[in-house]
């Protein structure tokens, strides 16, 4: 009976962590059209995209493995780690401003997840 239960609670918090996982889809397909295709520039800075790897990547496939693991916690630590990139490129003009939204997404994941474990338990 109790892991019928633990089943359910994963599935239910896979559900309000399928906002963090679009996300982070989005953000690696963004990432790629930054450093290799990106419009408004016609070269590749190693340093911007060993940065932007860092900063905007790895947070993503850490917001990918809290969706496939139910763990709420690497959600936020996907929020906080690339917050301050993404803050900066939402005041950019042009289709990159995407980056701050998709971090906030993690932010929303993680309240998801949060809530409906409490209303779980």
């Amino acid at each position: 009976m109790r892991n019928t239960q633990e089943g359910s609670v994963k599935k239910t918090l896979k559900k309000s962590s399928f906002l963090g996982l679009v996300a982070a889809i989005i953000t690696i397909v963004l990432w790629l059209l930054l450093n290799f295709f990106n419009p408004y520039s016609n070269e590749t800075n190693n340093g911007t995209t060993l940065l932007t790897l860092f900063m905007l990547v790895l947070p993503a496939i850490t917001a990918i493995i809290s969706y496939f693991t139910s763990r709420k916690l690497l959600m936020l630590i996907a929020f906080i780690w690339s917050l301050p990139l993404s803050l900066y490129m939402l005041m950019t003009p042009g289709i990159f401003l995407l980056f701050g939204i998709t971090s906030f997404c993690y932010l929303f994941s993680y309240i998801f997840m949060r809530k409906k474990q409490r209303l779980l338990e």
